[in-house]
């Protein structure tokens, strides 16, 4: 049984899970140089959420950041690696999109990169469709970017 909370940026249960997220992506890209555009803040989101297990040990996140009044653009999904294809990213997403019709958002968008290919499977499995690379992407080599309509 997985829960969803909603929890501040600084909470330390989500730092850590970000925190493993930063690692797992600079062995990926072998460099720490792999996020287009400013790395979301306290200051710029709007919404944190940590997924928690019976025991209530952190398994996954994910964040909402506002790109305007219609939309917001999905940050730092992550789950534990040992703990994937059990439905805990599925389960944030979907509280993530049902956070964002609260908010009156529509649209929601996200980047990923080239060398994340479970990210890419997992949001066109969740119905996310490739766009064009937007904002600080566009002429990224190592982005793609996804939205869906909610």
């Amino acid at each position: 049984m997985t829960t969803i909370e909603q929890r501040s940026w600084d909470d330390p249960a989500g730092a850590a899970l970000r925190a493993a997220q930063r690692a797992e992506l600079d062995e990926r890209y072998g460099s720490d140089d792999h996020e287009p555009g400013a790395a979301p803040s306290a200051a710029d989101i709007d919404l944190f959420l940590v997924a928690l297990g019976p025991d209530g040990a952190a398994l996954g996140c994910g964040a909402l950041r506002r790109l305007d009044d219609r939309s917001a653009e999905i940050k730092r999904m992550y789950v534990l690696p040992d703990l994937r294809g059990k439905g805990i990213a599925t389960a944030v997403l979907r509280a993530l999109e049902s956070a964002a019709v609260t908010r009156g958002w529509t649209t929601l968008r996200l980047e990923t990169g080239t060398e994340q290919p479970e990210a890419i499977r997992f949001y066109e499995r969740e119905g996310y469709r490739e766009i064009p690379l937007y904002g600080p992407y566009v002429g990224s080599e190592i982005s793609r970017c996804y939205e869906r309509t909610l």
